[in-house]
């Protein structure tokens, strides 16, 4: 099938064909039809297959007719991360040039004034991130009651980031007759009772197993020690010939670590990380794609939306902790049906972790060994991931007990009756005293028993309180009046002689009672 095929308007073809696709991915041929037919979708694809193209295109042709007025957004897509959503916005340049539409862009690091100004022309097209984007609607500065199409991109990563909440709130904001595309590479439980929020009789696309690892991706893992790792990748990187790849790290200060070391070898290295500022990070990213970076060193910050034509390797310096995250990793290569590799560098104290990733693709990774380095075992995992702190059920690496938490206590029925000891630990002479005859206390002597009490004389019935005698029943003698203006003198408020305050009841104070 061809993109002519599909139902799109011959400018957007026109668009396609300079960019040089004749063939749509799976996820395009199934999803742009039921897109222009108006319908919901809740997409469910591999990273690296085509996701963007899908929603872009017929976006376009049918955001064509009309105009947006200003504040008010004809269309939302949100994205999880600052480059993902630079990757659409890219998307709509190079595909939407020959139609008129507005576009905003509102991530994070970028002023307020330049984005408010995109809004107040009018935007056909806005992509955000949550929160830059609720920060203008709370500043006044946008309505989201003229959407009439939102797309989720990336869902999965968005519940990761604990995004859900400002999405759900941002929904809420939106008009209820709306098209929702909805678009995931992983579908856990979670998202999919979202999509069933967020979404009206969607028509569900999905292309691949969820969280599968794609076939155009060549993988290899190298087993060994903690401190080998780094030789292990320079290794690698001088044996494959590599033309550009991205070397994925779990923490920061090992990407800035990395990044320092492989500058000192020579070779082309940049470092990409969410602590750096939005201009160094687009700077870097348009360095790397355009050839001056060989190899980007980078957190999982850059494991989505980041397209980087021909990319040739991933390499994961560190085995990412959640098994969906190694998907998106290695799906940075082999993309547009090209052939990719991705080599994982991985100790063997992390089984575990292998394993994990291993069930999730459904794939055993092959090993690979590096020459001149002796390759190491894994070990056998205990059905549990290690966490970042490297513990295992709950206990430290070195068998202590966590910090913050006492001895372990005995049940209740093995305890022993407090003041006593047992016979095994107390000691030798102990023992032996109190098995020599000699040492045995003398029998006490059965106790008498005690002489029952005296009667108490009898005493005369109390009184009950006038209270007591009303809760049961008891009527309270009536006093009569004389005796009640004994008790309560009379006051000037109580005479109904027009001039006493109304209302405060026999609390009044003296300064009012005054004549």
């Amino acid at each position: 099938m061809s993109f002519e095929e599909l139902g799109l308007s011959a400018p957007v073809l026109q668009a396609v064909t300079e960019k040089g696709y004749t063939t749509p991915t799976p996820i395009q041929e199934k999803a742009i039809p039921i897109v222009l037919m108006g319908r919901d979708i809740l997409g469910c694809a591999q990273t690296g297959t085509g996701k963007t193209a899908s929603f872009v295109l017929p976006m376009i042709d049918i955001l064509a007719e009309g105009r947006a007025k200003a504040r008010m957004p004809r269309s939302l897509i949100l994205e999880p991360t600052r480059e993902l959503a630079a990757q659409v916005a890219e998307n709509f340049e190079i595909y939407g040039k020959n139609n008129k539409l507005n576009m905003a862009l509102l991530i994070g690091g970028v002023s307020f004034p330049d984005q408010e100004r995109a809004l107040e022309k009018g935007a056909d097209v806005l992509i955000a991130t949550p929160g830059r984007l609720l920060d203008h609607f709370e500043r006044g500065g946008i309505l989201l009651n003229d959407v009439k199409i939102l797309v989720i991109d990336e869902a999965d990563r968005m519940l990761d980031m604990g995004f859900i909440p400002d999405v759900e709130r941002i929904v809420s904001l939106l008009p209820k007759i709306r098209q929702t595309l909805f678009f995931s590479a992983t579908m856990p439980p979670e998202i999919k009772r979202l999509a069933d929020r967020f979404l009206s009789n969607p028509k569900e696309v999905t292309v691949s197993r969820p969280a599968s690892a794609n076939a155009n991706v060549v993988q290899g893992l190298v087993v060994v020690q903690d401190d080998q790792k780094r030789d292990a990748l320079l290794a690698l990187i001088k044996s494959q010939e590599v033309k550009n790849a991205i070397v994925f790290c779990n923490r920061k200060r090992d990407v800035a670590t990395l990044h320092t070391t492989l500058k000192k070898q020579g070779l082309k290295a940049g470092a990409l990380h969410g602590d750096m500022s939005q201009p160094a990070r687009m700077e870097t990213l348009e360095k790397f794609k355009s050839g001056e970076i060989q190899i980007l060193v980078a957190s999982d910050v850059a494991a989505r939306g980041l397209d980087v034509q021909d990319m040739s390797h991933v390499f994961n310096y560190d085995v990412p902790f959640s098994p969906e995250d190694y998907v998106h990793r290695i799906g940075r290569t082999g993309r547009a049906g090209k052939t990719g590799h991705s080599f994982t560098l991985a100790t063997p104290s992390e089984g575990d972790l292998i394993d994990a990733i291993q069930k999730l693709i459904n794939t055993e990774i092959p090993k690979v060994e590096v020459p001149g380095m002796d390759a190491a075992a894994l070990e056998a995992g205990d059905g549990r991931r290690r966490g970042r702190g490297g513990r295992r059920g709950g206990r430290s690496s070195g068998g202590a007990p966590e910090r913050g938490r006492g001895p372990r206590r005995e049940p209740r029925e093995n305890r022993q009756p407090r003041g006593e000891q047992p016979a095994e630990s107390a000691p030798i002479e102990a023992q032996a005293s109190a098995a020599s005859p000699e040492s045995q206390p003398e029998a006490r002597a059965p106790r008498e028993p005690r002489a029952p009490r005296e009667p108490r004389a009898d005493r005369p019935p109390r009184e009950r309180r006038p209270e007591q005698r009303e809760s049961r029943g008891e009527r309270r003698p009536e006093r009569s009046s004389e005796h009640r203006s004994e008790r309560r003198p009379e006051r000037h408020h109580d005479r109904d002689d027009g001039n006493s305050p109304v209302g405060l009841g026999d609390h009044v104070p003296a300064f009012l009672a005054r004549r």
